[in-house]
Formats: C-alpha cells, structure tokens, sequence
C-alpha cells in the first residue's frame, strides 16, 4: 500500500518538475517579436502609404482614360489614342521633360588634384545607393552624365569603367540632373540631400559632391537606346 502510495507521489512530483522546467524555459527564451523602435516602424507605414497613393492616382487616370476612351466619337479616338501614347513614352523616359529640378555635380576632391593623383572610376555602388535615395526623395526624373535612367537602367563595371546603360562615364567631374514635379519638391529635395551622408561617403571616395540650388527650368534629357522587353510579344492581328 505505502509503494503504491509512493509511486503516486513519484509521478505527481514528476510531472510538476516537468511543468515547471516548460514554463522556466519560456520565459528564458521567449517568442520572437518586432524589435524596431516607433519610428522605424512609422516610416515603413509611410512608404507603404505612399506605394498606396500611388497606385489609386494610377487606378484614376486609367480610368479618366477609359471614360474618355467611352465618351467619344470615332472622330476623336485618334487623338485620345495620341495622347495616350505621348504619356507613355513620358512615363518610360523616351521624351525630354522640361521642369523643377536640382543639379548634383560629382567632380574630383581639390586635393588629388594638387597632389597630381590619378582620378580614379567612381564606385557603381556609391552610384546605385545615391540614384536609389533620390527616388526614395520623390525624384520624377533623373539623368547620370546625360544618360536617363530608365526602368531597364544597370549601373556597373565594365572592362574598369563605370557605366550607365552601358555607357561608360566621363571622367569626373560630371553632373547628374534630378527633375521633380514641382518646385517645392525640388527645394525639399535639396535639403533632403544636404541632410544626407552622401556628401562625406564621395569624399571618402575622394569626391565632391556638390548640390546646386533648386531651378525652376531644368532639361532631362530622353532616353536614346532601344528598349529590351523580355516579356512581352506582339500578338496576331484580331487577336
């Protein structure tokens, strides 16, 4: 009678070991959760707000196209059809615009030159970090030594030279030229680039970079190579 009482208060103990062992390890290590801070957090929602923006101001001018498209007569579907086209080509960067922007000059750090050092090829990555914070500071349009960046655009090395879209770049000192949609976007992108790193990550590459005062007037040029397109193909006729 006592071993069987024994043995009960055996497996009793057992199990509350157990128990208590489960929960000491949970709390040692628990669930893993979001340790960003607030503000990462309100930044991440801000960009998907303004992915969110975009998209319905799309989503409305497709939509005013059809409308269009719906309200008229054959005699006008030409136009409409034109029109259509010149804001595609726009969109795609086959077409000079002409508007507010800010012009960024890359040029060699003063001291190489006195010490009569040779210039080196700008880093593709310094490049690719700038043109993605440009676009992250609402850039419409942006043009790399009269090379319009478009969605086809690679920023790389070739054979030792920098390049865009292929296109080897002047030796330093170049400029690249950054559109916005209005004046007041050019002046906060301005700031926005003075705020930023960059100008000590070029001199730590032994450049310059200099930001020009917003203009009202600035020329990007259009895109002059032929488009590549992997996937699309053009279909039959009545299809």
């Amino acid at each position: 009678m006592k071993k069987n009482m024994y043995t009960r208060i055996t497996i009793v103990l057992f199990i509350i070991g157990l128990m208590i062992a489960v929960q000491y390890n949970t709390i040692q290590k628990p669930a893993e959760r979001d340790t960003r801070d607030i503000w990462a957090i309100r930044e991440e929602l801000a960009e998907e707000k303004k992915r969110h923006s975009t998209l319905l101001a799309d989503i409305r001018s497709l939509n005013d196209v059809v409308g269009r498209y719906e309200q008229s007569e054959k005699t006008n579907l030409q136009s409409i059809l034109n029109e259509t086209l010149d804001r595609l080509k726009q969109q795609a960067g086959l077409t000079d615009v002409i508007g507010p922007g800010v012009i960024l000059r890359v040029a060699p750090a003063p001291e190489l030159i006195a010490m009569g050092y040779d210039i080196e090829e700008i880093s593709p990555d310094l490049l690719t970090q700038l043109l993605n914070a440009l676009f992250k500071y609402d850039a419409a349009n942006v043009a790399i030594d009269g090379n319009r960046i478009v969605h086809t655009t690679a920023i790389r090395d070739i054979n030792g030279k920098t390049t865009v879209n292929s296109v080897p770049l002047s030796s330093p000192p170049f400029e690249i030229y950054v559109g916005t949609t209005s004046f007041k976007e050019a002046q906060k992108m301005y700031s926005s680039i003075q705020a930023s790193t960059f100008i000590d990550s070029f001199y730590l590459d032994n450049f310059n970079l200099v930001i020009e005062e917003p203009t009202e007037y600035l020329t990007i040029p259009a895109f002059n190579h032929p488009l590549t397109n992997d996937y699309l193909t053009e279909g039959k006729k009545g299809d």
